[in-house]
């Protein structure tokens, strides 16, 4: 039972920290602490990489130096980041969510870190493509480390 108000805005949730199986392994990444949030929060849940238009699973993509994102193969799969980016601000703004907790690292959703583009799991600051634009939109973005933030 969600104990938040209904005139709490509803939370933006990568959907894998929760348990769905949408990582590009076709795997959750399940967080205790975002599971715990929402059983007291209310949560919507998101996964921009298919709503963007890409399978689960898919292959491992990451930002590259000049912005793109290409896979591991070298396809650049960047519209649909950005189409999924898109989307999940459209849905943000139509459920009036003011924040969003989102995966560390992915090349979506990373909010203070993402791999490099050298597929090497090298990791640098920076932030992936919806993260990015939904703090644009004015939504505050955390990632499932920062979750005791909320």
């Amino acid at each position: 039972m969600v104990e938040g108000t209904a005139a709490e805005p509803p939370i933006l949730v990568s959907a894998c920290l929760l348990g769905v199986a949408c990582n590009h392994l076709g795997r959750a990444s399940a967080s205790d602490a975002v599971i715990e949030l929402s059983r007291t929060r209310r949560v919507v849940p998101v996964c921009p990489e298919t709503m963007g238009g890409l399978p689960t699973p898919r292959p491992a993509a990451e930002i590259q130096a000049d912005g793109r994102v290409t896979t591991s193969d070298g396809v650049d799969v960047t519209d649909r980041y950005e189409r999924g980016a898109r989307a999940t601000v459209e849905l943000a703004l139509a459920v009036g969510a003011r924040e969003a907790v989102l995966k560390e690292r992915s090349p979506s959703c990373g909010c203070h870190q993402v791999y490099n583009g050298s597929f090497s799991r090298t990791r640098m600051p920076g932030e992936g493509v919806t993260a990015r634009a939904l703090r644009q939109a004015g939504v505050e973005v955390r990632s499932e480390e920062d979750v005791s933030d909320i």
